[in-house]
């Protein structure tokens, strides 16, 4: 397996994820998103490998101008400014090659082993 997982220190979310593979034993790579986000080709995979751009983006985000900026923005220009704002995205998104989630998955994860 070759794991890695993007996320900031604040998010929970992350520090469970990061926790969870510990605990298995599982190596990973930890990647902080407001050092060095996602590059446009790992962003263009994960969105497919989630199920599209709206699974990726939490609506629990803490820029809400910017949540309702992409939400009415032109379709063709989201992708684009959801990849420019990449702290909207829902943490943390873990990657294993092709596969990827969004968020707080151990059901996923547990079928990678």
């Amino acid at each position: 397996m070759n794991i890695q997982i993007f996320g900031t220190k604040k998010s929970a979310n992350t520090r469970k994820a990061e926790r969870w593979f510990k605990e298995r034993g599982i190596r990973f790579q930890s990647v902080d998103l407001k050092e060095k986000g996602l590059s446009k080709g790992e962003f263009q995979s994960v969105c497919q490998a989630v199920g599209g751009l709206d699974a990726l983006i939490d609506p629990d985000a803490h820029d809400r101008d910017l949540l309702a900026l992409i939400r009415y923005i032109a379709p063709e220009d989201r992708f684009q400014k959801v990849f420019e704002n990449q702290g909207v995205l829902r943490q943390p998104v873990v990657r294993n090659g092709r596969q990827a989630t969004a968020g707080y998955r151990p059901e996923v994860w547990k079928e990678w082993e």
